[in-house]
C-alpha cells in the first residue's frame, strides 16, 4: 500500500477505536505509520480524511449487508421469514461494526459545525439510498427515480433507528419479527383515514 491507502486504513481503524470526534492527527499518523505532513500532503486536512474514511468504511459495512440480505434470501423464498432475517441478520453486524455507528452518530452530532462534513455525508445521501434500495429488493441496482429514492430514504431511516436503539441498549434492540409486527402496525393505521 501506498501512504495515502494506509492513511485511510489507519483513520478507519482510528474511527473504530476512538470515534470521529476524539480522533486526533497524531493518532491517524501513528496509527498509518505514514508522517503527519502526508495527511496534508494526499488530503488536505485530518477532517477531509476522516469524512473520507468514515464514507468508506460506511461502504464497507454495506457489502457486510448485502452478505448479510443475500444469505436471508437464499434461505428462504417467504417473504415474511426473508424480511425477518435480513433485520435479525442487520442485527448482528451492530456487533463488529459497533465504533463505525458510533463514529457514524457522532460524526452526526457534530454537523451544524463542520460544512466540509456536511458536504461529504450530503453528497453520499443519493447514491446510499438508491443502493439500499436495491440491496432490500435484491436487486443488483435500481433506477434513479423518486419512487426508488424513497424506498432507500424508508430503509436508510429503519437502519439508523435500529442501530440507534441497539447502541443505547443491545438487549432490547427490535427483532426482525419485531420490526415486522411494527411495520404492520403502522401500515394499518397510517392508512386509515383519520378518526372525526
Amino acid at each position: 500500500m501506498g501512504n495515502r491507502e494506509d492513511l485511510m486504513a489507519g483513520a478507519k481503524r482510528c474511527l473504530y477505536e476512538k470515534g470521529y470526534g476524539r480522533t486526533t492527527a497524531r493518532d491517524i499518523a501513528a496509527a498509518s505509520g505514514v508522517s503527519l505532513a502526508a495527511i496534508g500532503y494526499h488530503f488536505g486536512s485530518k477532517e477531509a480524511l476522516l469524512n473520507a474514511a468514515l464514507i468508506e468504511a460506511t461502504g464497507e459495512w454495506g457489502e457486510t449487508l448485502a452478505t448479510v440480505v443475500a444469505g436471508a434470501t437464499a434461505a428462504s423464498g417467504d417473504p415474511e421469514e426473508r424480511f425477518i432475517a435480513v433485520w435479525d441478520g442487520v442485527k448482528d453486524t451492530f456487533v463488529e461494526h459497533r465504533g463505525l455507528w458510533a463514529a457514524q452518530f457522532e460524526a452526526i452530532a457534530q454537523i451544524a459545525h463542520a460544512p466540509e462534513l456536511e458536504k461529504a455525508l450530503g453528497e453520499s445521501q443519493r447514491m446510499a439510498r438508491l443502493g439500499l434500495a436495491a440491496l432490500f429488493q435484491g436487486l443488483p441496482e435500481v433506477p434513479d427515480t423518486e419512487e426508488e429514492l424513497a424506498r432507500g430514504m424508508f430503509y436508510q431511516a429503519l437502519l439508523a433507528g435500529m442501530a440507534a436503539l441497539w447502541m443505547a441498549a443491545p438487549d432490547q434492540a427490535p427483532t426482525g419479527r419485531d420490526f415486522l409486527r411494527g411495520l404492520r402496525l403502522v401500515g394499518d393505521s397510517a392508512l386509515k383515514p383519520a378518526a372525526s
